[in-house]
């Protein structure tokens, strides 16, 4: 098949969660002989440059590289509209120009986005079978935003949940068949009663890549891993050492946390001034700083999807006491597999037993790493992706014979 590949962050390298999935999407369509025509944003001409990898992955890529204060504007000039601010920041004329000329001059078997930020791109194209895979339900995320916010911004965020949740609802109509990442955000799309098919694959995890640690780790230390420069994560942090590492520091003195994450703002920097907190930034390689840890947390009050970090600390081997808005894209049984914990209480009762009891912990390790063999490698999700792909193909053709009999 000739396959169009919209999304909205360039899939390479896959580093992140937004780069993650579509990377893996889009390496398994090429594996499966397909030509695979990537159509994407770059934020600067570095990303755009060290995405250069993904041509060995695809037939053809390109990257319409735009500048933040552009992007910016775009999202300001739509408050006042129906179209999300959203919307805006991912709209690009470059790739709009470019996704037109590629349509003129190819005859494409599958429209595949990614994200519905960019789904603006091709929603009016027909005669050819799209699949749009929201990933997370974006307008929920904005909507949980706003009890996390000071007003105005609280009412900002708000506006823009209803904004997106009303895009979404007109957008899926748009399409043969929706998709996203996890049961619970399926029930959300579902929700919607758009009465287009819809369906779900996971997210997967490297557990070639991702695999369990062979030296001594500090058995009284935990880790934290994601982005610090987004908004989710950094709440987290701020609560858990605000409430929580406290409760740990009572019965374990010599308490480490590692924040392991790129671009840590001012405010996530000043918790290194925490006894026995060590704030990393970026560093090249995450897996020595998780496997080095007794446990990782994930108590994130924001979550929609699959937690990519969470997978991977139990690929490792390495326990997950994660919230249970967090648990909610892991394919794996609560207290078997990984921890749930919802008050500073929780976490700090689990992580204390989790650093003590080596031999629970090992058995915990143990539980998750054979959970994500098998139930979270990345060619068991391309399984059901492609019975996904060939059942979209379907319905187009179908609602195709129904209308040329109508006519």
């Amino acid at each position: 098949m000739k396959i169009l590949y919209v999304c909205h962050r360039f899939p390479f390298p896959p580093k992140r969660g937004g780069k993650i999935r579509p990377f893996n999407m889009i390496r398994h369509f090429n594996q499966q002989g397909h030509q695979v025509y990537v159509a994407s944003l770059a934020r600067n001409p570095a990303e755009a440059a060290e995405g250069e990898g993904i041509k060995e992955h695809c037939h053809h890529y390109y990257a319409a590289v735009v500048k933040e204060p552009v992007q910016f504007a775009r999202m300001i000039l739509r408050l006042p509209l129906i179209t999300p601010s959203s919307m805006g920041y991912f709209y690009s004329q470059d790739l709009h120009n470019h996704i037109q000329s590629l349509l003129a001059e190819h005859k494409f078997d599958l429209i595949f986005v990614h994200c519905s930020s960019v789904a603006q791109y091709v929603a009016n194209v027909t005669g050819v079978p799209k699949l749009l895979d929201f990933g997370d339900m974006d307008s929920q995320k904005w909507l949980t935003y706003r009890a996390f916010k000071p007003f105005p911004l609280s009412l900002g965020y708000y506006l823009e949940g209803k904004k997106m949740l009303h895009a979404e609802k007109r957008l899926a109509h748009s399409f043969d068949l929706c998709s996203c990442t996890t049961k619970a955000e399926l029930a959300t799309l579902e929700s919607y009663n758009t009465g287009v098919p819809s369906a779900w694959f996971p997210n997967g995890v490297d557990t070639d890549y991702f695999t369990p640690g062979t030296a001594p780790y500090e058995q009284h230390s935990i880790s934290f891993i994601g982005r610090m420069d987004y908004y989710p994560n950094q709440e987290a942090m701020l609560q858990f050492c605000q409430q929580t590492l406290p409760l740990i520091r009572e019965q374990i003195p010599d308490v480490k946390l590692y924040i392991v994450g790129a671009e840590p703002t001012p405010a996530i920097k000043a918790l290194a001034n925490l006894p026995g907190v060590i704030v990393t930034g970026s560093v090249p390689d995450v897996r020595p700083y998780i496997v080095n840890t007794a446990a990782m947390v994930a108590p994130l009050n924001i979550a929609r999807g699959t937690q990519n970090k969470i997978l991977e600390a139990m690929a490792m081997a390495v326990p997950v006491v994660s919230s249970s808005q967090a648990a909610g894209g892991i394919d794996a049984v609560a207290n078997q597999h990984f921890l749930i914990a919802d008050t500073p209480t929780e976490y700090a009762s689990s992580l204390v037993k989790l650093m003590r009891d080596q031999t629970y912990r090992q058995q915990l390790a143990d539980a998750g790493r054979q959970r994500m063999l098998t139930h979270h490698q990345w060619h068991l999700s391309m399984q059901q992706l492609d019975i996904i792909v060939r059942k979209c193909i379907n319905l187009h053709q179908e609602k195709q014979l129904t209308q040329r009999e109508v006519q």
